[in-house]
């Protein structure tokens, strides 16, 4: 860790901002899901679904990464780290959109486990420790779709 980052207290979770976050967790059910239900009977619903859980994915990860963006804009002492851990996962995420959803997804599902370690690692120090054990939970469920929605392409 960087000495030059100020430590700031936990703060406790805004019940409305639990809610929203809970609530972008449906996407990815829901289109993991119709990617099983539509199958192999129709091309091209089970493409548009496929595409859209990566898009979904894609959007969400690079959402995250803003997440550490804001988090040191709050820094008394700046340091360049949570700039760079905000914008590491963007790259292999728009790379999974490109890609055939079967891989994509994959792609996708590893880029949020990866997300959610540098957070383990980063939150605390930027004052966001109080949302691990939700971030943990959401991620977890988000990359298994990832995954479940790559293995029904």
């Amino acid at each position: 860790m960087s000495s030059a980052v100020a430590t700031a207290a936990p703060e406790a979770i805004n019940p409305r901002a639990r809610a929203i976050a809970v609530a972008g967790i449906v996407p990815f059910i829901a289109l993991m899901l119709l990617i099983w239900l539509v199958g192999d009977r129709n091309d091209e619903a089970h493409e548009f679904v496929s595409k859209g859980l990566a898009f979904w994915s894609a959007l969400v990860i690079s959402f995250l990464g803003g997440i550490h963006w804001g988090l040191a804009m709050r820094q008394t002492l700046p340091s360049p780290m949570p700039y760079a851990s905000g914008v590491v996962l963007l790259v292999p995420a728009w790379i999974g959109v490109v890609m055939p959803a079967s891989a994509g997804l994959v792609v996708q599902g590893v880029c949020l486990v990866i997300g959610y370690l540098i957070d383990r690692r980063h939150y605390p120090t930027l004052g966001a420790s109080a949302w691990l054990n939700l971030r943990f939970r959401l991620s977890a469920v988000a990359a298994l779709c990832c995954f479940l929605g790559a293995a029904g392409c």
